[in-house]
């Protein structure tokens, strides 16, 4: 009962991040008059403040001293604020530019980009399947890129930024909110050096269009460290598998927005570029399931096989009064991507596995 009330928990904290993700298109038009740099950079302040807060209120400090010992990490989370720079700045400018379903196409594409970096970087093997998929997105760009007369730039800097910053994250492994703690604090002295001089330039809109429009450049940081807390309560609730096919959510509802409430053109090209990705994804899915299943079923039927050893070992043990040693929780946990159970790979979390 209470597995199923958790699993139902992290579903809907699932469906909140991805759906916060998705719908943050509509949040950064209200932020105009100010340009996509100054939004970027209240974004970096406003994250670090609200980070701050939430460490401050569970107390969890001791990752920053394990940091500060490993010039290592902190040289990763250093690039990673870098690169996730790029894509938020990319992202804000793209959505304020009439540019919504170009941008989502850049995170339907970001699944692909992933699993290519996964061979490419990390010597790993792919299924048929995710071969197929990979060629099929490839063909999607190309078909995209001759309906432009360009390659779809924006699109490719999003996916590209975002599967470098998922391949640091991944090698730093620290949790999602001491993650973006770090990553803000290093953006933290040069966006606020630089909203200074905006200010002293005269050319800052904080506080020169309203208190309403300081409100809501503000609540950048609780747009985006929101969506994160309930990521991060989801994936210690719910399968791998199942945050990877909820990860479609976002780009489905940034790419619904673009079409449906901006307006943005999709003559016949676009759609032939976005069909052959959907394809592709839907391919990848598949595949991922299907993988999923059977490593299950394997990991059942090994289990019903080692069942009786197991009990007889347990016998002669006990029959011995040997104590027990008991499992630490990273053993416990496996992979340590969620508690007690195997991890599934998943086209955005494990690329190739």
């Amino acid at each position: 009962m209470k597995e199923s009330t958790e699993g139902r928990a992290g579903l809907l904290y699932g469906i909140g991040a991805y759906g916060m993700w998705g719908l943050v298109p509509l949040f950064w038009p209200l932020l105009k008059p100010a340009g996509a740099i100054e939004i970027l950079a209240h974004r970096m302040v406003w994250s670090l403040a609200v980070v701050g807060l939430a460490l401050l209120a569970l107390r969890r400090w001791g990752w920053i001293r394990e940091l500060l010992r490993s010039p290592r990490k902190l040289g990763l989370i250093a690039v990673a604020a870098a690169v996730i720079s790029v894509n938020w700045g990319g992202y804000i400018w793209a959505v304020n530019s009439g540019q919504v379903v170009e941008a989502s196409l850049g995170y339907f594409i970001n699944p692909l980009v992933t699993i290519a970096m996964g061979v490419l970087l990390l010597k790993e093997r792919l299924r048929p399947a995710q071969w197929a998929a990979v060629g099929i997105g490839f063909a999607a760009v190309l078909v995209l890129a001759i309906g432009y007369g360009q390659p779809p730039w924006l699109s490719l800097m999003l996916a590209f930024s975002f599967a470098v910053y998922g391949l640091l994250k991944k090698k730093v492994n620290i949790g999602g909110l001491e993650s973006l703690a770090a990553e803000t604090a290093i953006q933290f002295l040069p966006a606020l050096a630089y909203l200074l001089w905006l200010g002293t330039a005269g050319s800052a809109t904080f506080g020169a269009e309203g208190a309403g429009h300081a409100a809501l450049l503000a609540a950048t940081g609780i747009v985006t460290a929101a969506p994160l807390v309930c990521f991060g309560a989801a994936a210690i609730r719910v399968p791998l598998s199942t945050l990877g096919l909820l990860q479609y959510l976002a780009p489905v509802f940034q790419f619904l927005l673009g079409v449906v409430y901006f307006h943005e053109a999709m003559p016949p090209e676009r759609w032939a570029g976005f069909s052959l990705v959907w394809l592709a994804l839907t391919i990848l899915t598949w595949d991922a399931l299907r993988t999923n299943h059977r490593s299950r079923a394997a990991i059942a039927a090994a289990a019903a096989v080692a069942g009786p050893a197991a009990d007889a070992v347990a016998g002669a043990v006990a029959g011995a009064s040997v104590p027990a040693v008991p499992l630490t929780a990273s053993e416990h946990s496996g992979s340590g991507d969620e508690p007690g159970t195997t991890a599934v790979s998943t086209p955005s979390a494990r690329p190739g596995r």
